[in-house]
């Protein structure tokens, strides 16, 4: 085969840190639009972003040439100085874990509908409850002392 052809999705989950609820509404969208941008300045596809008061998921589209530790740690490393000194938010940080799913390409409407739903999902079930949902359908082992 002359060329390389690739669809390679990924539902990213991460936190802010202690689970502090720093994400404030009046500035969630742009924070959103920011994590799409650094998105796209690692050559990525941003999906979809959505998220609450204390983390964020992103539904993304990467080459095959990306690494998505390093992908995941540019963008929550550009995104906090983006909150320090564009919100002048100092005390912002991310947790220092995150949560990666790889997604088929004929899922990706209904992780899309999931990451843009966010704020309806949690009137229902807290975050933590969600991450144990999503570890355990994607038969991810997990410790429970490393999910706060």
């Amino acid at each position: 085969m002359p060329s390389t052809y690739s669809a390679l999705y990924y539902h990213l989950v991460f936190a802010t840190k202690n689970r502090r609820t720093f994400i404030k509404p009046e500035w969630r969208d742009r924070l959103h639009k920011y994590l799409g941008g650094a998105v796209r300045g690692l050559d990525g596809f941003p999906d979809e972003i959505g998220g609450v008061a204390d983390h964020v998921h992103l539904l993304i589209g990467l080459k095959p040439t990306h690494c998505i530790a390093d992908v995941v740690r540019e963008i929550k490393k550009s995104s906090s100085v983006w909150v320090h000194e564009e919100l002048n938010f100092a005390e912002f940080a991310w947790q220092e874990g995150y949560s990666v799913f790889s997604v088929s390409p004929n899922a990706r409407d209904g992780v899309r509908s999931y990451v843009l739903n966010q704020e309806k999902h949690h009137l229902k079930k807290p975050f933590r409850d969600e991450l144990v949902e999503l570890l355990e359908l994607a038969g991810v082992g997990y410790d429970p002392r490393f999910l706060d």
